[in-house]
């Protein structure tokens, strides 16, 4: 396979991964997401942020987090986010420190 067609494919395997997320599972929360698979749609807008970033796009967190869920942080909160039992936010601290915090 040719590099150009792979990226091709890579980028639609993306943009799947971001419409099954935003669109057909707004019910798995990014805690849910997190705990079981070590990352979550907030990590997937970082690792957006850090590719333009590196491309020499300015962009910052809440700029990429737009991008990535097509509406503001307090809109999907507002429209998706459900509270987190204390049990979850446990398993979540371990999960950030794990998959977040350690990896820089």
């Amino acid at each position: 396979m040719d590099p150009q067609t792979e990226i091709e494919l890579q980028a639609a395997a993306f943009r799947r991964l971001q419409k099954h997320l935003m669109e057909d599972r707004t019910d798995a929360q990014n805690i849910d997401l997190m705990n079981l698979a070590g990352f979550c749609r907030n990590c997937l807008s970082r690792w957006y942020q850090e590719a333009a970033n590196e491309r020499g796009i300015e962009m910052d967190k809440t700029e990429a987090r737009e991008i990535f869920y097509g509406m503001t942080m307090d809109e999907w909160k507002a429209n998706y986010q459900t509270d987190a039992s204390p049990q979850k936010q446990a398993e979540f601290d371990v999960a950030f420190k794990e998959n977040v915090t350690d990896k820089g």
